[in-house]
């Protein structure tokens, strides 16, 4: 399973690379406007930084709604990097707009993913990866990753290609359950990531290692 960061922040994504885990970068207007990246420009010099960093994928939504305002945008952002996905909202004129990357080779991602009927249609309009929001789905008391499961079933038996990211995670559990339940892909905060190495016995032995190591030099001292 891969491994995208979810931010627009320099620095953390740095620090994910410098982990050596980080496969890719997911972003969004919010996250931009958070790091106070606004204006057209603005935000393309970011992807562009973005891509200097990241080798894999790196997801840049589009704001239109309509069908030509995507392929607008879409078409602009791909001129960026090599690397850069365009993230698409499902709606009607999405599906469009992914039919429309597809015929152009231009790698797509359809975002907002909330049923297995949509992850259908994206992946029959030729959406390179969907990303069903777990967290999102959890919060209306349904069951988000059983929408993961579904979908992977439903691929492997019709074999779609279109990937699996996991969005909308909330902690490590989040990713583990994702990766049992068919994910290709989990984007994530940092935070999120780093949680997969907290575990009270690690700490605990860990100490005992590093205490039995302060004994044996103080013998080995006198």
């Amino acid at each position: 399973m891969n491994f995208f960061i979810d931010t627009a922040n320099l620095q953390k994504i740095k620090e994910a690379k410098d982990l050596g885990i980080l496969d890719g970068v997911t972003t969004n207007p919010s996250l931009m406007a958070k790091e106070g990246i606004t204006g057209t420009e603005n935000v393309h010099n970011h992807y562009k930084e973005i891509c200097k960093i990241v080798d894999g994928p790196v997801s840049a939504e589009v704001i239109s709604t309509d069908f030509e305002g995507m392929v607008k945008e879409g078409e602009a952002l791909a001129k960026l990097a090599d690397n850069i996905v365009i993230k698409i909202p499902m709606i009607k004129d999405g599906i469009k707009a992914l039919s429309h990357f597809r015929n152009q080779g231009i790698p797509t991602n359809c975002t907002l993913i909330f049923s297995a009927g949509q992850a259908i249609l994206a992946a029959k309009a030729g959406a390179t990866m969907v990303s069903p929001f777990i967290g999102r789905i959890d919060d209306t008391s349904w069951d988000g990753m059983k929408l993961i499961e579904d979908i992977a079933e439903i691929y492997a038996i019709q074999g779609f290609e279109t990937q699996i990211l996991a969005a909308s995670i909330r902690n490590a559990k989040h990713i583990v359950d994702a990766a049992k339940s068919g994910a290709d892909i989990v984007t994530c905060p940092l935070h999120s990531i780093l949680g997969l190495l907290n575990h009270p016995l690690t700490d605990i032995g860990l100490e005992k290692f590093l205490a039995d190591h302060r004994k044996a030099n103080e013998l080995a001292n006198g």
